[in-house]
């Protein structure tokens, strides 16, 4: 059975474009949060070196648009341990 990931496009300064694929999401505080990878091709046994982005609703970053990059330590790690929980049922291993 294949997988069908919702993508997330964001359009860079240099006008490139990169397509990102949602593994997980979940909400904190209001904001939501998107496990991503940068490639639909993986195996989901294999570690995958993921990255976090935040949902700004009311503002556009200047380089992402409307998401960003988690960025800041405290704040990956946090969302890092919840992604963790949320992927444990499906037996895969994240990198960040």
């Amino acid at each position: 059975m294949e997988l069908e990931l919702e993508t997330i496009v964001i359009n860079f300064e240099d006008g490139e474009e990169g397509e990102f694929y949602v593994l997980e999401e979940t909400e904190l505080m209001g904001i939501k949060y998107y496990l991503v990878v940068s490639s639909e091709e993986f195996d989901a046994n294999d570690e995958i070196e993921c990255l976090i982005l935040k949902e700004n609703m009311n503002e556009s970053d200047e380089e992402y648009g409307m998401y960003s990059f988690v960025e800041d330590e405290k704040e990956l790690e946090s969302l890092s341990k919840i992604f963790d929980e949320l992927l444990e049922d499906n037996d895969m291993e994240v990198e960040f």
